[in-house]
């Protein structure tokens, strides 16, 4: 009779039922991403951060809780993701004139040369993860992810 206390060498798969669902292919796709880029971007600067980074540099002193949502983040975590850049030197906050709770945020010369750096490779990011697709696929499947994306930011705000 075998031992049923042996632990198995091999790690079990994930269950068809759980591979069937999106939301699990969806965080498994992130999780990978992440990966990958620590490994071929940057292991400091985050997803998130060169998100706001570049979206400060295309919409200088616009106000922090506007561009959250450009950012896809929530005010809060807009604060923080902004608070940590600043800390980094890559942003500057000023306190809007006409309204002390407003933060307008703006690139330093450090966040402009940090971002251009990141920028190239995650460029070079991009082309790697759609390379499966060739040059005439990867426009549908970005069109793909896109529309998948919205229609679950639809499904999340109750729309």
């Amino acid at each position: 009779m075998p031992d049923e206390t042996a632990v198995s060498e091999t790690a079990p798969q994930a269950p068809v039922a759980l591979t069937a669902a999106p939301g699990y292919q969806v965080r498994r796709l992130y999780q990978a991403y992440l990966a990958v880029w620590l490994r071929e971007v940057d292991p400091v600067l985050t997803g998130p951060q060169f998100a706001v980074l570049q979206t400060v540099q295309a919409y200088p002193g616009r106000d922090q809780s506007s561009l959250a949502s450009a950012v896809a983040l929530d005010t809060s975590t807009m604060a923080d993701v902004a608070r940590r850049l600043e800390r980094r030197q890559l942003i500057t906050r000023r306190t809007a004139a006409d309204d002390g709770r407003r933060k307008l945020l703006y690139l330093t010369e450090e966040g402009e040369k940090v971002l251009g750096e990141a920028e190239h490779r995650t460029r070079a990011l991009d082309e790697l993860l759609l390379e499966p697709f060739g040059s005439a696929g990867r426009e549908t499947v970005l069109q793909m992810i896109t529309s998948l994306a919205d229609h679950w930011v639809g499904l999340a705000s109750g729309s």
